[in-house]
């Protein structure tokens, strides 16, 4: 049986034993007949709460935040409803783009060209927020769970807030979208040390589709409650990426009835561990780098059993990448307990740290083999992974040491569905 795997622009194909094989993947959901009259309506008839044209008033200044370029939201249909409601109200040079970057790297003009298209590019003030800036941010207290909180000065100054993203499954989030389009992505990297420092992001409510009671998730909510969003919008994609549906209006409300859509499509129960799971970061743009990768990574674990061997596809155009300290930490210990047992004993000093946790953890329970197209084998070995050339063989070896009746899952768009034990959603 043939799977094609999501890796970078041009896939995998996969030949596998289907008699023993789970191939767990989205639900096809056709892409709305009318990309654009979906915002409108989200944008016109929200969720909860007036429309966005009766929420702005002459002579506002607004600012608008949008994923960076390693999320697949639909900038270039997205911004453009938003900026088309606000037409005849407000000015354009009153209004500016933030991407919400996070502690992740800004991305280069060529990168908003192809994200935002040109004309939004060529007409509208885009920044790329930098959490390391302190002229970029400005201190607005403690909120959630004694969380230090300092934004980007141009969101908290602007008369209007708008967050706009796409919601999936976030392995220690909970859901992406909504709130997280402030903190952590418009937040100073000493707030984002914290919202994921080792506590929030053991502790196990911070998973894959746990919102209430997810100690990452209600910190990020109460940030964005406490500071003030006056309208969000968000998308739920397909497979290919496509608009399915858009949610639009006070932030809390629009939310669940986002995340309520992409639970029914993004997560699938499973009845048991699986000895070998093969899964992908759901290909370009999701797959650039291995930081990135590990929440293929951890989809997969949702599912494999202890001692069991996970193969991830990743193509890592951008290595791992070479910004930020998540090459050094990763490499800095003689193993994944023993990087574990470091994180718990010292607090973070930079972001990449929860992302080690996370893969270590992972990789103390399981054996990991990653494919990719950029990182050679050494490079690998230094983090404690495997590599192969070769996924099939690979796959046939791990279930003829499993034994008789070894059992496979393939997550063809990694978490882009998450699948899940019965009766542990």
């Amino acid at each position: 049986m043939k799977v094609r795997l999501a890796y970078g622009q041009s896939g995998l194909d996969l030949d596998i034993d289907p008699r023993r094989t789970i191939v767990v993947e989205p639900v096809h959901h056709p892409a709305a007949a009318d990309a654009q009259g979906t915002l409108r309506t989200a944008l016109r008839d929200p969720v909860a709460g007036p429309p966005l044209r009766e929420r702005v008033r002459p002579g506002q200044t607004v600012a608008i935040s949008a994923c960076d370029g390693t999320r697949p939201q639909p900038r270039h249909l997205m911004i453009p409803a938003v900026l088309d409601e606000l037409d005849g109200i407000v000015r354009t040079e009153d209004v500016v783009i933030l991407v919400a970057t996070g502690t992740h790297r800004g991305n280069s003009e060529a990168e908003l060209r192809g994200m935002f298209g040109e004309e939004v590019v060529d007409t509208v003030r885009i920044v790329n927020h930098d959490a390391r800036d302190r002229n970029q941010l400005v201190w607005m207290g403690t909120y959630g769970k004694d969380v230090p909180v300092w934004l980007n000065r141009a969101w908290v100054e602007a008369d209007v807030r708008i967050t706009t993203g796409f919601v999936e499954p976030h392995f220690f989030a909970g859901f992406s979208g909504g709130p997280k389009l402030v903190a952590p992505g418009l937040a100073a990297l000493e707030t984002v040390l914290v919202l994921h420092d080792a506590t929030r992001i053991g502790d196990p409510r911070a998973t894959w589709g746990i919102v209430h009671g997810n100690p990452v998730h209600d910190d990020v909510r109460a940030i964005a409650e406490a500071t003030g969003v006056d309208f969000s919008l968000d998308v739920v994609l397909n497979r290919d990426k496509d608009i399915v549906a858009a949610f639009g209006g006070d932030l809390p409300a629009m939310h669940a009835a986002a995340t309520a859509a992409a639970r029914k499509m993004a997560m699938r129960p499973v009845p048991a561990p699986f000895d070998v799971v093969v899964t992908t970061n759901s290909g370009f743009p999701l797959d650039q780098n291995l930081y990135q990768a590990v929440k293929g990574m951890s989809a997969a674990h949702q599912v494999v059993r202890s001692g069991g061997t996970i193969v991830c596809a990743a193509e890592c155009k951008d290595g791992f990448p070479d910004h930020g300290s998540y090459r050094e930490v990763l490499s800095s210990a003689s193993s994944p307990r023993a990087l574990l047992e470091r994180i718990a004993a010292r607090p973070p000093t930079e972001p990449d740290q929860w992302q080690v946790q996370i893969q270590a953890r992972i990789q103390s329970d399981c054996r990991v083999v990653m494919h990719t197209s950029y990182l050679s084998d050494s490079d690998l070995a230094a983090a404690h992974l495997e590599q192969t050339r070769d996924i099939e063989a690979t796959v046939a070896e791990a279930l003829e040491k499993a034994g008789p009746g070894a059992r496979l899952c393939v997550l063809p768009e990694g978490p882009m569905t998450i699948p899940y034990l019965e009766g542990r959603a």
